[in-house]
């Protein structure tokens, strides 16, 4: 897992390296395959179709300003001055997955985008910390949803962080808040133990938590059109803490 995991890391730094206005989605997507197939790597996102989602059609998802997740790539969508792009990217190596997103600036950005940014990044940071023996998935849920709601920010409660292994998506679940005994939601709890892997995934809001997903049965984007940002990184519970798997 720590080798899928460099080898999305170094995918993410190659796109990082390109994203300037004018470049399209669909050529940070190339540079990613390329990285991938480069270190005997497979996408984990193309063809990828749960439910009743179609077949996704990219090695990456690449979500740009209100466009919270799943974006698909494409020629004709090209970057601005000013956008935020979220891009997320998963790979399968020798039969284990690493899983990472990040969100960018293209060229200059407005300081309320570029803290929105810092506050997932910070959220993301947090329930890392409180990924350590002793706790369980909700101290890392309530970590996120904590340091959110310090920075004024919503969390998406849709959509989760997951266990990541032999395959892209497994148990647990790890949400970026936590149900009440009341709640409708109500995910399942584990001690966090030494040898667990998950994607631990703060995904933010500027404006309100309302979600719509496109007729491309993918992109889900803000009713508000408020922007969003998206932090994620693979994590294994050791010993001695949290490890970072997707980091070169």
């Amino acid at each position: 897992m720590r080798e899928a995991g460099r080898i999305v890391a170094i995918a993410h730094e190659e796109m990082r390296r390109a994203i300037k206005p004018g470049v399209s989605t669909k050529a940070l997507d190339t540079i990613a395959l390329t990285v991938l197939r480069d270190h005997a790597a497979e996408p984990c996102f193309l063809g990828y179709a749960p439910g009743n989602h179609p077949p996704f059609p990219a090695t990456i998802t690449a979500s740009i300003n209100n466009e919270l997740v799943h974006g698909i790539p494409s020629e004709t969508r090209t970057l601005n001055e000013g956008d935020i792009i979220g891009l997320d990217i998963a790979c399968i190596h020798k039969g284990f997955v690493g899983d990472a997103a990040f969100t960018h600036p293209v060229g200059e950005v407005s300081r309320s985008a570029r803290r929105l940014m810092d506050a997932t990044k910070a959220a993301l940071n947090a329930a890392i910390q409180a990924s350590v023996l002793g706790n369980r998935i909700s101290d890392v849920a309530k970590a996120t949803a904590k340091s959110a709601a310090r920075s004024g920010y919503s969390v998406a409660r849709e959509y989760t962080g997951h266990g990541v292994g032999r395959a892209m998506h497994e148990e647990p679940q790890v949400p970026n808040w936590w149900h009440s005994k009341k709640s409708q939601v109500q995910w399942q709890d584990y001690d966090l133990q030494v040898g667990m892997t998950y994607a631990i995934e703060p995904m933010l809001i500027a404006g309100r938590s309302d979600l719509v997903e496109l007729d491309d049965g993918w992109t889900v984007v803000t009713k508000d059109g408020s922007l969003t940002a998206h932090f994620e990184h693979t994590v294994a519970i050791t010993e001695v803490g949290p490890l970072i798997l997707t980091l070169q």
